[in-house]
């Protein structure tokens, strides 16, 4: 098979607390051994990386300005890089395949709208952010060199012809992978006792939400929610967020503060799967994160939200429960419907199944047959 000469990936940061970092390092390494030869163009990334690094500096106030010095240094980079194929993660009009893991940010403000007041939308209406990144967007879309863009779910397929109204042919869908053999139903099982302990978990029935951005994530849904659930039961909120501490006062409010812990980001994610029994992510709007593909994986029954990709894969009820991500009601008659061990059980190992084709190496070979079609 040929391959490009020399694969640019523009991805401004790595953290081992994002979904999408998490999901495009695993990728990397697998393309590498595919004999893909890569080399990322980002302002910080994980060191000991099998590719080569490229650091663009980065001296700025606010994040409008980083995002363009950096659109701006990338494409500098690129446009003396003639001959390499160029995959950005970035809202960039230099790239010839852009992956839309973050989603259509145009959707991402009308979704948000709907639980803002009249203030409140004027602001983001007006937000230099978000007036930029829908620049950038329109401009990435409208690029005489954009080639191909990639969305990992067909709601985000959807969403971008919908906006933008991009040809049939310019759009590949390419589901994320997961790790079956680190997320697996039977690791789970091994580690739930010591992760109960660990996490001082005792019988209680636990739900566990996975999510920086709690605005967007849908975690004051979720409070509101779990309001009526059992005194017994718990919920574990891994992530973070800037304003925490105006989530934390609200489970104050609720009066379920002792029954809620705030435990910020975390690494060891196959403990958390194997301590919860139930995931919870009521998210306002999100492609298709990876955090449903591992619990899905591991086995763990999953509750999300009709704005969130996994919509393409979850049949509520089944394999899982989908509602509105305002619906406080929807989601409550769910979480009641998992206290049911039978019915967590049956719906656990349904999502595990689903999610079994989605391995690293169906994703590498999409992404190398892509670029040898660009080639």
């Amino acid at each position: 098979m040929q391959t490009p000469r020399e694969l640019i990936i523009v991805r401004q940061k790595y953290t081992p607390f994002g979904g999408g970092e998490r999901f495009l390092a695993q990728a990397l390494d697998t393309l590498v051994d595919q004999g893909v030869r890569i080399r990322v163009l980002c302002r910080d990334w994980r060191t000991g990386a099998p590719y080569e690094i490229t650091r663009l500096p980065s001296i700025h106030l606010t994040r409008t300005q980083r995002d363009k010095s950096f659109a701006r240094l990338a494409c500098t980079h690129i446009h003396a890089a003639p001959g390499a194929l160029v995959q950005s993660h970035e809202r960039i009009p230099c790239c010839d395949i852009y992956r839309a893991g973050e989603g259509i940010h145009r959707e991402w403000l009308r979704q948000r709208a709907r639980k803002r007041n009249r203030y409140q939308q004027w602001l983001d209406s007006w937000s230099p952010y978000h007036r930029y990144l829908l620049r950038a967007e329109r401009r990435l879309f409208n690029s005489s060199r954009l080639r191909i863009i990639i969305c990992n779910s067909h709601r985000v397929k959807q969403q971008l012809q919908q906006h933008y109204q991009v040809p049939e042919h310019k759009i590949r869908v390419i589901y994320n992978g997961v790790d079956l053999e680190r997320y697996h139903p039977q690791k789970r099982a091994e580690l739930r006792q010591q992760a109960r302990q660990d996490w001082q978990l005792q019988d209680q029935l636990t739900y566990l939400f996975v999510g920086s951005g709690y605005e967007r994530k849908g975690l004051d849904t979720l409070l509101h929610a779990y309001r009526a659930l059992p005194d017994d039961t718990r919920l574990i909120v891994v992530g973070k967020d800037r304003r925490i501490k105006q989530y934390q006062a609200m489970a104050r409010q609720l009066g379920i503060a002792e029954r809620v812990r705030f435990v910020g980001p975390q690494t060891d994610m196959p403990s958390l799967y194997a301590a919860a029994d139930v995931l919870v992510l009521p998210t306002l709007y999100d492609p298709f994160p990876n955090v449903v593909l591992e619990a899905m994986a591991c086995g763990l029954p999953v509750i999300t939200s009709y704005q969130c990709g996994a919509v393409d894969v979850i049949q509520s009820g089944d394999n899982g429960w989908l509602c509105d991500a305002l619906s406080v009601e929807t989601l409550q008659a769910h979480m009641i419907s998992a206290q049911h061990k039978q019915t967590r059980l049956s719906v656990g190992m349904a999502g595990r199944q689903t999610v079994s084709q989605f391995t690293f190496a169906r994703l590498a070979k999409a992404y190398l047959d892509l670029y040898q079609e660009l080639i």
